[in-house]
């Protein structure tokens, strides 16, 4: 049982380590796409640039949350241990979500918005 706990105490700290990677690699590469594309206007690049930065830390994030997951509940599985990781766990959903926002323009429960394609005249063509 001490074999079982200490690896997944090694694949927790593995995962944590690849949330922080895909972060950090993340934005050197929004920053690199930042700083050698700046053609299409700097109001662009720099929407662009955030969104990118965004979805770096989104999706390190998730790994972050699964290792501290793995490592809570099967490592150490104590109240203390659970009730600290319910916190991390609702900060870091509230990040994710108010990343989203961010990124999307939404939240994650609302619909894509859906642009009706314009006549030439400008009225909008309702498609059923």
């Amino acid at each position: 049982m001490a074999y079982y706990r200490e690896l997944m105490d090694w694949i927790g700290m593995a995962i944590d380590t690849i949330g922080v990677l895909l972060i950090v690699f993340g934005a050197l590469i929004a920053t690199w796409r930042f700083l050698f594309r700046r053609q299409e206007g700097q109001a662009k690049s720099y929407e662009v640039y955030r969104q990118d930065l965004a979805r770096a830390i989104l999706l390190g994030l998730e790994f972050l949350v699964a290792g501290d997951i793995i490592r809570t509940v099967v490592v150490s599985p104590t109240l203390d241990n659970v009730v600290v990781l319910g916190l991390i766990v609702l900060i870091r959903t509230f990040l994710s979500m108010a990343l989203q926002l961010e990124v999307e323009g939404r939240w994650p429960w609302q619909r894509p918005v859906k642009v009706r394609p314009a006549t030439l005249s400008g009225e909008q063509i309702d498609k059923k």
